[in-house]
């Protein structure tokens, strides 16, 4: 069996995720979408990762790859195969939902406090996890629970995590992220800090923060994904 990891960018890797897969090891392959690779069948798949980049999930014009994972994500979950979606990940997971994904009120970039709520503190995979921790974000979108859907962590004004029967989660903040993605990210994607409507937060202050941070950080993102191995399907 396989677990697929797929990419929408380069610069958006699988961190702590990838990390957890070796040292369990557990064999996986890597796609990153809109370079000419398909999406490869279901039937060999055990588990699958979509992690972030900086398109909408509207932008289907922009992005063609996005229809076809709109179908995979769909035949996934209706499959029941195990689906964990991050950042755009989770807000594809919700439009292949029926839910709706929207500008958020403004943006979230940097570290943010989420709350896990009743149905999050008896979630399997947040076994052990504080009500209330501090998650590195990266969205200016945000997204509805899809019918049937359980809210699993909030930050108060926002959606943070679903569950959607058995083996599909959506996560809107970053858990696989390492201090070298931070750091990545940051000069990246520099324009996010200029001009009109800029994050509450500076490039030097999420540094900062992050290296207080990031060591916890660590700990409860491989303790979430090793939870998500050995809860969902079978490896």
């Amino acid at each position: 069996m396989d677990v697929l990891i797929v990419k929408h960018i380069e610069v958006e890797g699988p961190g702590l995720f990838g990390e957890c897969l070796k040292e369990e090891r557990i064999p996986y392959q890597t796609l990153t979408l809109g370079t000419g690779s398909n999406l490869p069948p279901l039937d060999n798949l055990s588990h699958i990762l979509l992690l972030g980049g900086p398109m909408n999930v509207y932008e289907e014009d922009r992005h063609p790859f996005l229809r076809e994972e709109d179908l995979f994500i769909k035949e996934a979950i209706q499959r029941g195969k195990p689906v964990l979606g991050i950042c755009l990940g989770a807000q594809l997971i919700a439009k292949a939902l029926g839910a709706k994904v929207f500008k958020a009120p403004s943006k979230e970039i940097g570290w943010y406090e989420v709350r896990l709520t009743e149905e999050g503190l008896s979630d399997v995979l947040f076994r052990d996890f504080p009500p209330i921790w501090p998650v590195f974000q990266w969205h200016e979108d945000t997204f509805s629970v899809p019918r049937s859907g359980r809210l699993l962590a909030t930050s108060g004004l926002l959606n943070q995590a679903f569950r959607y029967g058995e083996n599909a989660y959506a996560l809107q903040f970053h858990l696989e992220v390492t201090e070298e993605m931070i750091r990545d990210w940051v000069e990246t994607y520099d324009d996010e800090f200029k001009g009109s409507g800029p994050p509450p937060h500076t490039q030097a202050e999420i540094l900062a923060e992050t290296g207080l941070k990031i060591a916890a950080c660590k700990e409860r993102g491989k303790r979430f994904f090793r939870n998500f191995f050995r809860n969902t399907g079978k490896v």
